[in-house]
């Protein structure tokens, strides 16, 4: 069914709002000046989804000291304000309204986590602030008509529990497959993919874990003894290495096909320390370039942003997805033009055409807010996770799972999108 959209200058009127202006003339755009641009983001720098997610806004920085370096956009600075909301809710609110009622932020950009972001979305187009690329892939996110400044970035969970349950059903068929997700929107949205592939049956034992409860051997239990032989993970890093290292423990060794926001090889090697040879054979989805494809024009510069500009941080997935969301960011802005406004800004989101290091294609229109609609799988082979396989996109309905051939373009010369 199609998404009843109003267009945005149409919205803007029915709440009322005056237009702004970038820089000389009209009334002021808040954290907008001649020579700044100041957003904001809200991020567990802390407790139980820290780990390697709080890797990513320090990314998302070095790329923007990177793009300042050279000038800026349009002759602004980016300048990225961190807050630390610790993957609790309540913190979030919090957070979130320091930063558009005090620090009078721009925008939101890259807000991480399905329970948390949730919480702020009334909020944040309440006020009007541009609440862009969250971080998750919650189909909450693609709702243009009732939170018309909200995009998404990730795949929709959805999206890639289908791409997930098509390769069971391709490449596993007839083995035990049952499914451990986190208890919000990222499990049931992701189990909502799963099971639209290989029907309800098809998934044999349903679990599911919070973030506040560090003990998921009642799970693993439920698991083996039900003999499940294939296990899908809709789960966070810190949670995907407990789940395994906790299975080991028990005596359980499934294939484990986990999410692409759980599943990055060198956070989880990281977490499980001595026990990372665990993780030999593992399959997940992405639909960015992984660590280990030195080769990749996209990596090379981000490996070099890194060594300048993050003080040389661990490399891996999260570096690369931050990196990945201030290049969207910028190329954002310059089509946005100098003029910058907050309209301007999801205008320009909305008008889409942009391209970047994904895999797959980036969905942005006026009725489609999903971001990223593809992903291809992984496998971890000698510790390295490398792609196999074609990319494949789907919806987030019935519509099937199919290859999508497209190949990313290698990034301007220089790193820094052109302006429109």
């Amino acid at each position: 069914m199609r998404k009843l959209v109003l267009p945005i200058a149409m919205l803007l009127a029915v709440v009322g709002c005056s237009s702004e202006s970038g820089g000389g003339g009209g009334a002021s755009v808040p954290g907008v000046t001649d020579t700044e641009i100041t957003v904001g983001t809200h991020m567990p720098l802390t407790g139980p989804a820290s780990a390697g997610y709080s890797q990513i806004a320090p990314a998302t920085k070095a790329y923007f000291d990177f793009v300042n370096a050279a000038g800026g956009v349009h002759g602004r600075k980016i300048t990225l304000n961190v807050k630390d909301d610790g993957y609790n809710p309540a913190n979030t609110q919090q957070v979130v309204r320091e930063l558009v009622l005090q620090d009078k932020v721009f925008a939101i950009l890259n807000g991480l986590g399905t329970p948390t972001h949730t919480g702020v979305l009334d909020f944040l187009n309440s006020q009007r602030v541009p609440d862009l690329f969250v971080a998750s892939g919650s189909r909450s996110w693609d709702q243009p008509g009732k939170y018309p400044g909200t995009f998404g970035f990730n795949p929709d969970y959805t999206v890639e529990g289908k791409i997930l349950g098509s390769y069971v059903q391709k490449n596993l068929a007839g083995k035990k497959t049952c499914f451990l997700g986190q208890d919000d929107d990222f499990g049931r949205d992701s189990l909502a993919g799963v099971t639209g592939v290989l029907g309800d049956a098809g998934v044999a034992v349903k679990q599911t874990y919070t973030t506040s409860v560090t003990n998921v051997g009642p799970q693993i239990d439920a698991f083996k003894s039900n003999a499940c032989e294939v296990v899908i993970l809709a789960t966070v890093p810190g949670f995907t290495a407990l789940t395994i290292g906790t299975a080991a423990r028990q005596g359980f060794a499934p294939q484990w096909i986990v999410s692409n926001v759980g599943g990055d090889y060198n956070t989880l090697a990281k977490s499980l320390g001595d026990a990372a040879p665990l993780l030999e054979g593992l399959l997940g989805a992405n639909y960015l370039p992984t660590a280990s494809a030195t080769s990749d024009p996209w990596i090379q510069l981000f490996q070099k942003i890194n060594t300048e500009y993050n003080a040389g941080a661990p490399f891996d997935g999260n570096t690369i997805y931050g990196m990945s969301v201030g290049y969207l960011f910028v190329q954002v802005l310059q089509a946005a033009g100098k003029d910058l406004t907050r309209e301007s800004v999801i205008e320009a989101v909305e008008k889409g055409g942009f391209t970047g290091p994904g895999l797959g294609p980036l969905r942005f229109s006026g009725d489609d807010h999903s971001g990223y609609g593809g992903l291809r799988m992984t496998r971890v082979t000698d510790k390295v996770q490398a792609y196999f396989g074609p990319t494949y996109e789907t919806d987030s309905e019935g519509g099937p799972v199919t290859e999508y051939t497209v190949a990313p373009p290698a990034p301007p010369a220089n790193g820094i999108p052109a302006a429109a």
